[in-house]
Formats: C-alpha cells, sequence, structure tokens
C-alpha cells in the first residue's frame, strides 16, 4: 500500500470553465502492507495489516485462514511469485497442509489473481487520491473500505474470452 500522505497545500475543487487541482508536495507518515484472501464465489475479502511481508507473516496468515475454513473442505489458492510466496518457509507450510492446493500465477501476470482486482479497486478508491493524516488514518480508511466492500460483495465476472485482442 502507499504511504499515508497528508497534502502541504489544499487542492482546489473544479469551477466553471476550470478543472480541479491537486497540489503534488505532500508529506510521508510511514506505510502500511495489507494481505488479503479473497473467497471468489461470495466475492468477499479477508484483510490484514501487517508490519512485515516476509514468509513468517504470510504463514501466519495462512494460519488464520487454514483455523477459520472448515477442515473438511479443499483449499485452493492463486499465488504469484512473490518472494513471500516463494520462500522455503511458506513451501515447507504448505507441505505440512496438504489440503492446501496452490495454483500458480506465470511470472510478470499476477493480474490473473482475482485478489488483485480487490487491490485494484482499492487504489483507485480510497489509495489513488487519499489525503492521510497519519498511518493509523490510511489503515482506518483501508478497513473501512473492505467492510463496506462486503456489505455488498458479489463474485468478480469475467468478460475476457481467451480471444487475442485486436490492434486499435
Amino acid at each position: 500500500m502507499r504511504a499515508p500522505r497528508s497534502r502541504r497545500y489544499p487542492g482546489r475543487p473544479a469551477a466553471p470553465g476550470k478543472s480541479a487541482r491537486q497540489e503534488f508536495e505532500y508529506r510521508r507518515h510511514g506505510t502500511a502492507s495489507l494481505v488479503a484472501a479473497l473467497e471468489v464465489t461470495a466475492g468477499e475479502v479477508l484483510t490484514e495489516v501487517i508490519t512485515r511481508n516476509d514468509a513468517a507473516t504470510f504463514t501466519a496468515f495462512l494460519d488464520q485462514l487454514d483455523r477459520t475454513i472448515a477442515p473438511d473442505k479443499e483449499i485452493h489458492v492463486v499465488f504469484d511469485n512473490g518472494s513471500s510466496h516463494t520462500a522455503k518457509h511458506t513451501k515447507a507450510w504448505l507441505a505440512a497442509h496438504p489440503r492446501w492446493h496452490v495454483h500458480w500465477t506465470p511470472p510478470h501476470a499476477s493480474w490473473l489473481n482475482q485478489a488483485e482486482l480487490f487491490f485494484s479497486a482499492l487504489t483507485r478508491r480510497v489509495l489513488r487520491h487519499g489525503d492521510f493524516a497519519s498511518r493509523d488514518d490510511l489503515i482506518n480508511k483501508l478497513e473501512s473500505y473492505v467492510i463496506k466492500h462486503n456489505d455488498t460483495a458479489k463474485p468478480y465476472r469475467w468478460t475476457y474470452e481467451g480471444t487475442p485482442l485486436k490492434a486499435a
């Protein structure tokens, strides 16, 4: 996630004949990292703000998921090739949990993971033009967005039919 920041000077809203202006100078207030699990049949997301993006933190998140999902269910997950996903610690955790089945996205194709659609919407709606007074303010806004998302969650609908795109 982006660093929480606040603008040094306020932006100006659009006016008749003038476009909106947003100050480019800002103050940083730290960063926040977010991990997410998307339940594809419902479109709901479980997120957790983490302090470090490493294999130990990632497997702790997987442990949390493992405890909340019924023990008789097989779990299929899609991972990109991030370092916390491919680490020896994570691979050992997965080997010790045989009901977990990993499907890897090809390198540089993390967009094939539906959780990335959630992160894309989160970026557009919360982060891109956000103004955050502190790290806690950023986290509160992220958590509020997740709650609102889950209140009206629906599965993502894929529309790509697999045919090559035509040049314009």
